[in-house]
C-alpha cells in the first residue's frame, strides 16, 4: 500500500460540502487516514474569482500513480468539475502532492507536486497531516519547506475539522 498525500481545493457553491464530497468519493479507492484543517486562500495566477477553500488529506492506496490520476480526474468529473481556464474557479480540484519518496514526471502526471514548495496554500493543510514527510527532491521536510516561504496573510485556518 502506498502512503499519498492529496490537496484538495475549491471555490465555487458549497466549498464545504465540495471537500466533503470528495472525500467521501475518495473512499471508493483510498483509505483516508487524516484530514487537515481548511484554510481559507486568496487565488493565486487568476486572481479575479473567488476564494479557494483548501486542505489536505492523507490516503493509502493499492493503486499506482497512473491510475490513482485517472481515478481522481473521475471523482471531479462525478462531483461537476468542468474544464476551464487553467488556474481559474472550480468546484473541486484534487491534486497528488506525494505519493510515497517516489519521483516521476511524464505528460499528465509529476510527482511531487511540481509546485509545492512555492505554494504556503498547499504546504499549510499538508503540514496538518504530513508535517515530517521529506519532499524527495527539495530533501526537506514539509514543515521545513512551509517554514521557508514569506509570511503570508492569505491563508487562514477557516476550520479544524470538516
Amino acid at each position: 500500500m502506498a502512503i499519498v498525500y492529496l490537496g484538495l481545493g475549491s471555490n465555487l457553491g458549497d466549498r464545504l460540502g465540495n471537500l466533503r464530497a470528495a472525500i467521501a468519493a475518495l473512499a471508493a479507492f483510498a483509505e483516508v487516514a487524516a484530514v487537515s484543517r481548511v484554510y481559507e486562500t486568496a487565488p493565486l495566477y487568476v486572481t479575479d474569482q473567488p476564494a479557494f477553500l483548501n486542505m489536505a488529506v492523507k490516503v493509502t492506496t493499492a493503486l499506482g500513480p497512473d491510475d490513482l490520476l485517472a481515478r481522481i480526474k473521475a471523482v471531479e468529473s462525478d462531483l461537476g468539475r468542468v474544464s476551464g481556464l487553467r488556474y481559474g474557479p472550480r468546484l473541486i480540484d484534487i491534486d497528488i502532492l506525494l505519493y510515497d519518496a517516489r519521483v516521476m514526471s511524464s505528460e499528465t502526471l509529476s510527482i511531487p507536486h511540481p509546485r509545492l514548495t512555492e505554494r504556503r496554500f498547499a504546504l499549510a493543510p499538508l503540514a496538518d497531516v504530513g508535517a515530517a514527510e521529506r519532499h524527495p527532491v527539495a530533501d526537506a521536510t514539509v514543515a521545513e519547506l512551509l517554514a521557508a516561504l514569506p509570511a503570508a496573510d492569505d491563508v487562514r485556518v477557516t476550520a479544524d475539522q470538516l
